[in-house]
């Protein structure tokens, strides 16, 4: 006797849906690199700013000896310079950190998706930079800021505003949202990583700011946007656009009301 298949299955169980496993969401992020890897980073970034600050204020004593060494230290122009050689070493520390196994593409596994809609991202970078500004207006503020040493001269003011809207949103933005950001969501979540790595970025920002907590707060909330940025999008490249056109708009503003860097006395007043 032949067995005769049933041509009318008895129908199986649903298939269900795969759930998430606990602490976990859609937002989940498992990046190729660790919390000491990150760790690494900063450290590295602090120890190469410093040699290259020393680097630079010691050419500088060289090539004019009546600059003393300590005031070419504590020039602005020679901080920039030193950061710019500084980053540009750093970011390829990171590239290597992140293709340390075969076959990984940097932007990729950073997650740099450019947007379609990037031109909206650069509004909402405007419209931050100009909502917070009015907020800071209701906040104590210093008269006077370490930052302000960077606005001493016009050259000065033009080197910070075009180097805020380059080298420096760049790479914060793939430090705090692409490297650090993920690493904290696989250990504590969305919610936690998001407030914690506003507040790093609010924090290394400090010393800039006098440790007033107005315009740190301030920063903060800047941080804050540009996290959620990039926990909404699962990109890095948008919480840089808004970044540019945050950094962007305070120099465009500054620009404005100081007569076009001619009369930089008036920051503050």
């Amino acid at each position: 006797m032949s067995y005769v298949q049933n041509p009318w299955p008895e129908p199986g169980p649903a298939p269900f849906p795969q759930v998430p496993a606990p602490g976990q969401s859609e937002f989940s992020e498992n990046p190729a690199w660790t919390g000491w890897d990150v760790l690494r980073i900063a450290l590295f970034t602090l120890a190469s700013i410093l040699v290259f600050v020393l680097a630079v204020a010691g050419a500088v004593h060289a090539v004019r000896p009546r600059v003393a060494f300590v005031e070419a230290v504590r020039h602005p122009l020679v901080s920039v310079a030193a950061q710019l050689f500084s980053y540009l070493l750093v970011l390829a520390f990171m590239v290597a950190i992140v293709k340390r196994r075969p076959g990984i593409k940097f932007w990729q596994d950073i997650r740099w998706n450019w947007p379609a809609n990037w031109s909206g991202y650069l509004l909402g970078g405007v419209v931050l930079s100009l909502g917070l500004q009015g907020l800071a207006h209701l906040l104590p503020m210093p008269k006077e800021l370490p930052i302000d040493r960077f606005f001493q001269t016009a050259q000065e003011a033009w080197v910070l505003a075009i180097f805020g809207v380059t080298l420096a949103p760049l790479m914060e933005e793939l430090f705090f949202r692409g490297f650090l950001y993920p690493v904290l969501v696989r250990r504590i979540g969305v919610g936690r990583a998001v407030i914690l790595t506003a507040a790093a970025f609010g924090l290394i920002h400090a010393p800039q700011l006098g440790r007033a907590w107005g315009p740190v707060l301030v920063v903060f909330l800047v941080g804050l946007a540009l996290t959620l940025a990039r926990a909404v999008t699962k990109s890095v490249a948008p919480g840089f656009l808004m970044h540019v056109a945050y950094n962007g708009t305070i120099s465009v503003l500054i620009f404005i009301g100081t007569d076009g860097f001619r009369h930089l006395e008036k920051i503050g007043r």
